[in-house]
């Protein structure tokens, strides 16, 4: 009896060492880095055809907070629609060309050229054209979320006048869940996504602009 204590006890002994030595090794596993997470937010959309998902916006600055939601639809290339249902009425729309603005009963709608677009919203269109994070947003840097997400903060290009910092929270499997931007005079823009639908419907006439009838169509001036 007394050997077989002997053995059942090393047993135990043996197996609480292989645990530990798993533990240590799962210990020494180094965290995703910058490039890691930024793969994965490529891969993920770079896949993808179209893309559909609920949103809230919520701005706060110039002694204001705002908050609006509604449904965004992606697709490619680089095209997006913006509905809201609060505001209701509230549209903005990225035709590949021209960006469109315009809210229901107003009597004007305005377009600026796309290329011309210094908006908040505009670079989520990068995501469905061949996203590369790390050379969309410059001096990248990485932190843990909540939720085993991470959050990669940059800078990016072409809105350096705008822009100084831009952060994107993403889960683990690279998906988007809120985007956050800041501007020069301190004015916060955040951005969360939820209901993820990719290869969603994306019929074209969704990103065809119409007037309604006697509404004028003006054009926006350029960012200075």
């Amino acid at each position: 009896m007394k050997s077989i204590k002997v053995v059942l006890w090393g047993g135990r002994l043996l197996t609480a060492a292989f645990l530990l030595a798993a533990l240590g090794v799962a210990a020494q596993q180094p965290p995703p880095g910058v490039h890691e997470i930024a793969q994965r937010v490529d891969r993920h959309y770079n896949q993808l055809h179209s893309l559909k998902a609920g949103f809230s916006e919520t701005y706060a600055g110039m002694g204001k907070l705002r908050t609006e939601s509604g449904t965004l639809l992606l697709a490619k290339p680089g095209r997006m629609r913006w509905d809201y249902s609060q505001p209701a009425g509230k549209l903005f729309l990225l035709d590949g060309k021209y960006a469109w603005f315009y809210t229901r009963g107003t009597a004007q709608a305005q377009r600026i050229p796309a290329k011309e677009l210094d908006d908040l919203r505009s670079p989520l269109r990068f995501l469905l054209g061949h996203t590369q994070l790390e050379k969309e947003l410059v001096n990248l840097h990485l932190t843990a979320a909540p939720n085993g997400a991470f959050t990669l903060t940059g800078q990016p290009k072409g809105q350096e006048q705008r822009v100084p910092r831009m952060s994107i929270t993403a889960a683990a499997d690279g998906t988007i869940l809120a985007i956050e931007a800041e501007e020069n005079d301190g004015a916060i823009t955040h951005f969360s996504f939820t209901g993820e639908q990719v290869n969603a419907t994306a019929a074209p006439e969704l990103f065809r602009f119409t007037a309604p009838p006697g509404v004028t169509i003006v054009d926006a001036l350029p960012p200075l």
